[in-house]
């Protein structure tokens, strides 16, 4: 598996990140050390949870995992930010939660050090300058080696890279948005900082909670049983009415066409394209069972000609929001677009 820099900085991570969200919950213990043995198997080093996953369980066993494994050729990641407690400050980026969050993720992961530490959403109701201030002390006291960012607004991360630089504090080297090939509302924005600024882009739910994996065909009028979607199960993605429209079968039957003419499954192609995509670095891919990692990791090695990446891309794509089309229609615009 091919490793890549992790934003501006020197950390190497494998261009799939394994995410454990599942771990606790839809797959066992058992379920979950099968998946975490399959994805190191196949050469991948980079491991991503949260404190919240599985009300910490998922934590838990990627540290009994890791503890009879050597530590350091993994690279671990996990979140802070939601409710771990019913206390009031058991919750957001201020710097009590923050300290306690950490050494709580810390204590069930059952390591001395977190590779990449990332605030889970941004925190209205904290300063800034305390959230900042704390991740660069945990940086400094060595509980930290990297900071990342999910969910975040682009001013959101444009504003904190700029105040970690005034103050010379350690800044955010990654964010992790939702992003696949029907969730694009991150391209006029949030992707243009993190290039600019050298954040590594690591999209969440990059086959859309299953629906990009071959399993959601035009026609339907209901997901099928058992599936994430049956019931409105993915609160975060939206529900089945609000989410099916003409633009979404568009993109599912090209994705279906292009798997079918490069030969290999809807959720490689959809990985491989966004793999592709300017700015990414490592899709956060999540399974229940091996079977379905080994779909996922099929993905790798496989490359997108220009022509089926254009395809894929055209039949998502929405008109560009002001003033981003109105710039883009600018005669300076177009010109540059020649040279």
């Amino acid at each position: 598996m091919e490793h890549r820099y992790l934003g501006a900085s020197g950390l190497l991570v494998s261009e799939l990140g394994l995410g454990t969200m599942t771990f606790g919950g839809e797959a066992d213990e058992a379920a979950s050390r099968a998946l975490l043995d399959r994805y190191a198997e196949a050469g991948g080093t980079f491991i991503d949870s949260a404190d919240v996953y599985g009300g910490g369980a998922s934590e838990e066993i990627v540290g009994r995992w890791l503890a009879g494994r050597d530590r350091d050729r993994f690279v671990v990641a996990t979140k802070c930010f939601w409710a771990t407690g019913d206390g009031p400050n058991d919750h957001g980026a201020g710097r009590r939660h923050l300290l306690a969050a950490v050494r709580a993720s810390l204590r069930r992961l059952g390591t001395d050090y977190i590779d990449l530490y990332q605030v889970h959403a941004f925190d209205e109701s904290t300063p800034l300058e305390e959230t900042l201030a704390t991740l660069d002390g945990l940086v400094r006291a060595g509980l930290v080696r990297h900071l990342g960012v999910s969910n975040y607004a682009s001013w959101q991360l444009q504003k904190s890279l700029d105040v970690a630089r005034h103050r010379g504090w350690e800044p955010f080297v990654s964010a992790q948005p939702l992003y696949n090939l029907i969730d694009r509302d991150i391209e006029p924005e949030l992707v243009p900082v993190c290039r600019n600024e050298g954040v590594a882009i690591l999209p969440w739910a990059p086959l859309r909670g299953g629906w990009l994996t071959g399993k959601y065909r035009r026609g339907m009028q209901t997901a099928p049983v058992g599936t994430r979607w049956e019931a409105d199960k993915q609160p975060w993605l939206g529900d089945w009415n609000t989410s099916v429209d003409e633009r979404t079968w568009a993109v599912t039957d090209t994705l279906l066409a292009v798997a079918d003419e490069v030969g290999r499954t809807p959720a490689q192609v959809a990985l491989r394209w966004l793999m592709q995509r300017p700015g990414v670095t490592a899709p956060i891919v999540g399974a229940r069972t091996v079977a379905q990692l080994d779909d996922n990791l099929g993905a790798v090695g496989l490359v997108l000609d220009d022509k089926h990446v254009e395809r894929l891309t055209g039949a998502g794509a929405r008109p560009l929001p002001y003033p981003h089309g109105y710039l883009a229609n600018s005669p300076r615009r177009r010109a540059l677009a020649h040279l």
